[in-house]
This record gives structure tokens, sequence and C-alpha cells, in this order.
């Protein structure tokens, strides 16, 4: 079976600048306006990952937790997400998605049938913010027999033994948290300081695809070319939230934006 992470990660590297990978809720601002935005911006993302609408969010900060809240008003169920993912991977077969969300999301619908149900919607890949290793260890190894790709996290507080331990079981994506924040916060350290504790990730196994996520914008991340992808996903769901306000289309407005951060990076 196609690696399509993998790939693209690849097709990445050859053209020497990091993949773009974009963040949006499913179902903002509803079923049918979430898949055309997947569908516009995927013409410049590499990666798109699609989070689960929460109401009990961790790691998600104002702009995320607005998307989310008008995708629940909207009446998005689990399968509903699953539905909008197959939708697109229908569209676009080779384009690597992935899932974004909490355990209990998982746990309520079954590990077995929640990865089954993966498969059959095309979804390349997963991150479980609330499921730290070790503790992910049985569900990663799961998800592989799914041909899912576990996405684990490093953030700057992680020990280098730890790190050691999530770089030897990681798949074939490595999430780096930049800083101690919730989403959507202004970047705190500099891309420098980010960079350098990047590299020591990186120093591990430079065979394994890291990427940079948190405080990510169109300011921000031409300073952070270096990385092998770097993760937008706060300024997107502003986006949509000023459209919608404005009575305008958040579709063509992501397009632009999504286009502009993708030659920023190139």
């Amino acid at each position: 079976m196609i690696n399509l992470i993998e790939n693209k990660f690849r097709e990445c590297k050859k053209e020497k600048r990091p993949a773009l990978l974009t963040y949006t809720v499913a179902g903002d601002n509803n079923k049918n306006s979430s898949l055309k935005i997947l569908k516009s911006i995927s013409e410049y993302a590499d990666i798109i990952e699609l989070g689960f609408p929460h109401n009990t969010p961790i790691a998600d900060g104002g702009q995320i937790q607005e998307s989310s809240h008008r995708a629940l008003k909207a009446g998005i169920k689990i399968n509903d997400v699953f539905k909008i993912a197959k939708k697109f991977k229908s569209y676009k077969k080779n384009h690597p998605l992935i899932l974004m969300g909490y355990y209990n999301l998982v746990l309520q619908y079954g590990e077995n049938n929640f990865l089954k149900k993966c498969k059959t919607s095309g979804v390349n890949g997963i991150i479980i913010v609330d499921l730290p290793w070790p503790e992910n260890k049985s569900f990663a190894k799961k998800c592989k027999k799914f041909s899912v790709c576990y996405v684990q996290l490093i953030s700057p507080t992680t020990t280098l033994k730890r790190m050691k331990g999530i770089i030897k079981d990681s798949h074939e994506m490595i999430y780096y948290i930049s800083m101690l924040s919730t989403t959507g916060g202004k970047l705190k350290v500099s891309s420098k300081k980010i960079l350098k504790n990047y590299q020591k990730i990186k120093n591990i196994n430079s065979a394994k695809n890291l990427v940079i996520g948190f405080g990510i914008t169109t300011k921000t991340i031409s300073s952070l070319k270096l990385a092998d992808g770097l993760v937008v996903g706060s300024q997107l769901c502003r986006s949509i939230s000023k459209s919608l306000e404005g009575g305008q289309n958040p579709v063509t407005k992501l397009n632009k934006m999504v286009k502009n951060l993708k030659r920023k990076i190139i």
C-alpha cells in the first residue's frame, strides 16, 4: 500500500521546501462548507489535518474553539467527520489526510471500530492530543495494523530520554509543539530558538519527518522553513470566523491565504 504521508514528505524534500500542513475543524460552519474548504485549500496544502469538533478542548485556543462551536451547533457527529473525510478522499484520493482530536471520542466509538472507519474513509493519519507516549503504545500499534499513521507529539519540555522513546516508536510523522501555549497564541519564542530545539530532535533520528505547529502564521512561516513541515491552523479558523461575520465566502478567502502561505516557503 502506498504511504501517502511519507511520499508527500519525500516530494517536498526533493523540492527543497517544507510540507505545508493545514488544520480546519470538520463541519465548520456546516458539512457542505467544510468539504468545499478542504477541496479548495488542498490545491496548495500538502497535507490536510481535519479536527473533530469538541466541547471540552485541552490544547485548542479561542479560534479553534469557535470553529468547534459552530460545527457542534450545526449538529456535526463523529460519523459526519468520517463522511466529510471520505468525500474529500473520493475527490483527491492521493492527498494525505490526518484526523486530529481527543481520546474520549475514540474510546466512546471503540478503538477498533474507529480505526476501521478511518481505513474505509481513506484517513492516512491520526493525532490524539491527550494520549501521550508511552500510554499510546498499544493504540499506536493498532493504528499501524490499519495502515493509519499515529502522530507522536513532542514539546519543548520533553526530556531527552523521553524524546528517544517517542522517536523510536513513532511512525511516518512527529509533531513538535513550538511553545508552551494553546493554539493560536502569538509566537512567544524566537524562530532561532525553535529551530535550535527542533534540530536537537532531528539529530536523534534525521530520517523521521518532524513538523512544527503552534504560532505559525503568514508572518512567521518563512522564518521556520528549514523544518520538514509546518502546520497552520488557528489563522485559518480565524479567517473562517471573520468571513462569516462579514458575510463573505470563507472558501475563497482560505484558498488565497493558503496560496500565500505556500508562496512564503517555496
